[in-house]
This record gives structure tokens, C-alpha cells and sequence, in this order.
């Protein structure tokens, strides 16, 4: 989504630049580690101060943008620099987290609050995060809508060409994932045992994907092991839009999903799914009309609707057909440039004055 943002604000006419490469991540809530992050990004910070100051004023930043505010990465660099640049500071998917205030991560957490605090705009980009915004929202700061989106190529015409009937086998069904442990084995540890429901239905399950999990994946999936076909790690993007295009259901259960960018991928190629409904999950797939959304962690759920939808061909390509239009009509890169542009520019332009 980092490099969708950027490719994004390129096309809205923006020039936008990577200031720095320091990762204020910290999965494990190790205060000593955040302490030594937040010395470092003041480093970089008045570094990046005294750099700018050098400049002519029409060469230094009009407007700072972060991406992915929380508390496990707060952003210690925007505020600074844009106080001393006096420039708008813009954060994209900001999170606020208030049960978080006495964690390991209590200093990644009032660092973060900190900088959505001193936001003068962000980016919502799913319902799941606009309620705690908008309680905390200070009187003066902007919040706008930018759900997450594809890059144009997905929606080309051919989407779904490829696809056709279910053959003998039953319909091939698709998934796109990392495999690491935590939330990904769970999704497939979920995605597993529903399968094992399903001995009434006749199907294929291609899985796309790699890492260090792959081989206690394998053995999750050994029950239906006649039934699944490996591709390992996809890089090649045509070779991946085949796979969706052939697929007739894209099936993830999203544990802990911030939304899942596969499912977009999949619904731009005219692919419906089922998916768990974690997280932001539901603001990109449309309940009933571009697939099925089931309980978070149900397993019978999922199977379930699996299920339905493995018996309802009309349905599926009704779905599919709603799933492509609505990537292509709200969800291209196009759409979310065309936002960026008509709410970045006056900031920038108001700050100007």
C-alpha cells in the first residue's frame, strides 16, 4: 500500500520523495526499543531540518506524508519536520489504540496519539479506525475517506477470460497469502480445517505463496493434499493474474487483516470471495454482492459459504461480474490519485498564504 500511495500521489501530479528509511516498527513491545527508535528519528529528524534549510524555498517540501500511524509505529519525523518547515503534515491510515495507554507499547503509544494529535488531515482508509478518529479528532483537523485501491492494470478488459465452467474436478478455488506464523497460519490453519467440511463438494484449492511456515502449512493441508495444487511465491504478476482469472472463488479467512490488497487483486480480476470478517476486511469486500463475509474465526462459516457459493454457479458469476465492477467504478489507482489531488492541494495551497 506504501508504494500504491506514492505511485498514487505521482499521478496526482505530486513529486513525492522517501525522506528516510528508518523502521520505527516494534512488533514485541520493547520499550528500550522504543526509546532507541525515537533517539533515532530525532536524529534524522534535525538532520532532515538542517538539510531542508539549505535549500531555496522552492525546493523544500511543501507537504510531509506518512503512512500507517499506530502504536507499534509511531512517527517521531513528520511533526518535527513539519513544525520547523511549517508545512501540512498528512498521515494516511492512522490508528488509535486508547487500550494501549498502560502496554509494553505505552511510549510507541503516546507517540503515535502525539502525531494524530498534530495531523492537519487523515486519510480513513477503513471503517474500522474512523470511530476512534473521530472521537479524538482535534477541532481543526480534517478527516477524508481514501479506501484502499489497485493499480489500474487489474481491471484490464481481459479480466477473466480465462475463466470458464467448472471442469470434472470441481471449481478451482484460490488463495493468495505470505506463509509466516501468527496470523497467516491461523488463516491457514482456519482455512484448513473448513476445507475438511467440504468431502461433499468437489473442488480444487491453488495456493499462492511462500515462507519460513510453508512446510507446517503443507502438513495443515495434508487431509485435502489430493485436492491442492502449491505454486510456491508468485512474483511474476501475469503469472498471478492467470491464477485469478482461472479461479472461480477466492477464499481467505483474514485473521487480523488490516483489509487484505489479494482480495482487491482478485475481485479487480472478476474473482468473488469469501473472507473473514476481521478487521477492515469489510471495506473491501461488499457482503452479498462481491462475495460472502463470514464470523471472524468461525470455521464452520466458512465452510459454509464456501459451500453455497461452490453450488451456485449463476451466483458466482454474478458476483464475479459485481466484484470487477466495483474495483473498476471506486477502487483504481486512478480514483484514489483524483482524491489525493483535490485533498492534498489546499493544504498545500492554504499553507502557501
Amino acid at each position: 500500500m506504501a508504494r500504491l500511495l506514492e505511485g498514487a500521489l505521482g499521478h496526482a501530479g505530486f513529486e513525492p520523495t522517501l525522506a528516510s528509511e528508518l523502521r520505527t516498527l516494534d512488533k514485541e513491545g520493547d520499550p528500550d526499543r522504543q526509546e532507541r527508535l525515537e533517539a533515532e528519528s530525532e536524529a534524522v529528524a534535525a538532520d532532515l531540518i538542517r538539510s531542508y534549510g539549505t535549500l531555496a524555498p522552492a525546493r523544500r517540501p511543501r507537504l510531509w506524508f506518512t503512512y500507517h500511524v499506530y502504536y507499534k509505529a509511531p512517527d517521531w519525523i513528520g511533526p518535527r519536520i513539519a513544525d520547523a518547515l511549517r508545512i501540512p503534515y498528512v498521515i494516511a491510515e492512522g490508528s488509535r489504540a486508547p487500550k494501549r495507554i498502560t502496554s509494553p507499547w505505552a511510549l510507541g503509544n503516546r507517540s503515535a496519539e502525539a502525531a494524530l494529535d498534530r495531523a492537519d488531515l487523515i486519510l480513513v482508509m477503513t471503517d474500522r479506525d474512523r470511530p476512534a478518529l473521530e472521537r479524538c479528532r482535534p477541532r481543526a483537523q480534517i478527516l477524508v475517506d481514501l479506501p484502499p485501491f489497485v493499480e489500474d492494470d487489474w481491471v484490464e478488459a481481459s479480466s477473466g477470460a480465462s475463466r470458464g465452467l467448472p471442469g470434472p474436478d470441481g471449481p478451482e478455488l484460490l488463495t493468495v497469502a505470505m506463509m509466516r506464523r501468527g496470523d497467516k497460519f491461523e488463516s491457514y490453519r482456519i482455512l484448513g480445517a473448513s476445507l475438511r467440511d467440504l468431502a461433499d463438494c468437489p473442488w480444487i484449492l491453488h495456493v499462492a505463496g511462500d515462507g519460513e511456515a510453508r512446510e507446517e502449512i503443507q502438513r495443515l493441508l495434508k487431509p485435502v493434499s489430493s485436492q491442492v495444487r502449491f505454486h510456491g511465491e508468485v512474483g511474476d504478476r501475469a503469472v498471478l493474474r492467470t491464477l485469478y482469472d482461472k479461479a472461480h472463488l477466492f477464499v481467505w479467512p483474514a485473521v487480523n487483516e488490516a483489509y487484505g490488497m489479494a482480495l482487491l487483486e482478485a475481485q479487480a480480476r472478476g474473482c468473488p470471495v469469501v473472507a473473514g470478517a476481521f478487521g477492515g476486511v469489510a471495506s473491501v469486500v461488499r457482503h452479498g454482492q462481491t462475495g460472502y463475509l463470514t464470523t471472524p474465526g468461525d470455521t464452520k462459516a466458512f465452510a459454509d459459504a464456501i459451500r453455497t457459493l461452490l453450488r451456485d454457479t449463476p451466483a458466482l458469476r454474478r458476483m464475479g461480474s459485481a466484484a470487477r465492477r466495483f474495483v473498476s467504478d471506486e477502487r483504481t489507482l486512478a480514483h484514489a490519485s483524483n482524491r489525493l489531488r483535490s485533498t492534498l492541494m489546499p493544504l498545500i495551497e492554504g499553507a502557501r498564504r
